[in-house]
């Protein structure tokens, strides 16, 4: 009989890589069988899969050109974690989006200026520009999950 899962978990997770991958996939990316992955799978085992396990997972179904599911499952149950915080500072959209227009804009610019000929290392970019570049990178990550999590919000409450 078909177990039922929770849709954004780590179970279904692994129900998906085991649709994206086969069984000899699965045994290179990890040293397991897709029976393990199964057992793993299951809510009503104790059985759990490595945290190194699933990365290998995803890493192989990127290499197959597919979505990482068990990423996405991650990121949905800390989507769910920090809306139930309700910590953010402000949930009007439009200035949350102006604001991720900034941030996009000082991305851009530090990878332009990264790439630029007359920079710290001309055309190749430092140690200390992909430092910020980063930096950026996750400042605007972290922009686009809060306005993320305030749409979903407001259509909740809608």
């Amino acid at each position: 009989m078909a177990k039922i899962r929770k849709s954004a978990s780590i179970e279904s997770g692994l129900m998906e890589v085991l649709k994206i991958l086969s069984d000899e996939e699965i045994n290179r990316a990890i040293g397991k069988t897709s029976s393990y992955l199964r057992k793993c799978s299951n809510p009503d085992l104790a059985q759990q899969i490595d945290h190194n396990d699933s990365f290998k997972l995803d890493q192989a179904c990127i290499q197959k050109g597919k979505a990482p599911p068990l990423l996405t499952a991650y990121e949905y149950m800390i989507a769910q974690l920090l809306e139930k915080a309700d910590n953010f500072e402000n949930k009007d959209i439009n200035e949350m989006l102006v604001k991720s227009t900034i941030l996009h804009g000082k991305l851009t610019e530090l990878v332009k200026d990264a790439k630029d000929p007359k920079g710290e290392k001309g055309v190749e970019i430092s140690a200390l520009e992909k430092k910020d570049i980063f930096e950026a990178i996750t400042d605007l990550e972290n922009k686009i999950l809060k306005i993320k999590l305030t749409i979903d919000g407001k259509r909740k409450n809608d």
